[in-house]
């Protein structure tokens, strides 16, 4: 039974991360407006949130500019055209992808930088680069997290050994990432447990990022609270790629604390996320995203079924049995 306390009580710990620009840019290419960027960034301050992710830091020697829009390389000239001197409460986030990144280049020094978080990518037979990367983004003065992605797939004997790797490391939070959005609420308390031991023994955070893929990235998420993790990642409609991610709007409405506002969430749902989807912008739960968290896979053959404009499911339920 969870303490009722740490779903009923205000907690002075708990960190809400608004993943929308990085998350949700994976759906458009990151071809966000300035407008849209800089109302999120207001929306943010106003709801209260902790932490705003910008995007990616992605090699431009692996990544062709001209595809995507800025929030995929997050210049610090480009974030500082947006928060200026960022004189507020909130801080700013971007993401490092073990592989697709030069870290030691595009990483600035944190004196010289908008850039508040480094929030390092990996998959557990990455963990050694991960660790260059926290030690590379922490010598530079970064607050330091990383997020061991697709955790659904590996051997706990494996995570347990990347955590262990991990705690002693300078990173400030690891992360539970349920890549495919197939985890239930039940395997999210086991798995949380695991990573709270380490957080406890190198005097770490524990974070959750949730996809939707079975309609349980908000329930992933307030599991997880209730038994104790403190960084929560939530996007704007629940935008991110494929089935997206836990809803900012769920979220904030459902933690008891007092600093939240959901109102200006809202509005910007209202302003800004339905023209999305007004101009032909797609995510969300649909029946090709249910069958791969189902069957535990990458969503990436989900994805090219909606691309494709497809609605024969049975099919791809066939097809989908053929890979697993």
């Amino acid at each position: 039974m969870k303490e009722i306390s740490k779903l009923m009580n205000y907690r002075s710990d708990v960190r809400v991360i608004d993943a929308t620009l990085r998350d949700g840019g994976l759906v458009n290419n990151f071809f966000f407006t300035e407008k849209f960027i800089r109302d999120l960034y207001l929306a943010n301050i106003k709801a209260g949130v902790d932490y705003m992710e910008f995007g990616y830091k992605a090699d431009r020697e692996m990544f062709d500019e001209s595809k995507f829009g800025p929030c995929k390389f997050c210049d610090d000239e480009f974030i500082q055209s947006i928060v200026g001197e960022n004189n507020t409460d909130l801080k700013i986030a971007v993401m490092a992808d073990v592989g697709r990144c030069d870290y030691k280049n595009d990483i600035h020094d944190r004196s010289e930088s908008p850039v508040d978080l480094i929030r390092v990518a990996t998959y557990l037979h990455q963990i050694p680069t991960a660790v260059d990367m926290i030690e590379d983004a922490k010598s530079k003065g970064y607050e330091v997290s990383c997020n061991i992605m697709a955790i659904s797939n590996g051997q706990e004997s494996d995570v347990k050994v990347a955590l262990d790797i991990l705690g002693q490391s300078p990173v400030d939070v690891f992360y539970i990432v349920d890549s495919f959005g197939s985890l239930y609420p039940e395997q999210i308390a086991r798995i949380a447990d695991i990573y709270l031991d380490f957080a406890a023994k190198y005097n770490k955070k524990v974070g959750i990022h949730a996809h939707n893929n079975q309609q349980l990235a908000f329930a992933n998420t307030i599991e997880a609270v209730g038994d104790g993790v403190d960084w929560l990642d939530a996007t704007y409609a629940s935008m991110g790629r494929g089935a997206g991610n836990c809803a900012m709007e769920l979220l904030l409405g459902f933690l008891k604390n007092p600093k939240y506002n959901v109102y200006p969430v809202i509005r910007f749902i209202e302003e800004h996320m339905n023209k999305l989807r007004e101009e032909g912008t797609v995510w969300g739960y649909d029946v090709q995203y249910l069958l791969t968290g189902l069957f535990n896979q990458h969503p990436r053959t989900a994805i090219q079924f909606t691309q494709e404009n497809r609605k024969d499911y049975s099919e791809f339920y066939k097809e989908i049995i053929a890979q697993d």
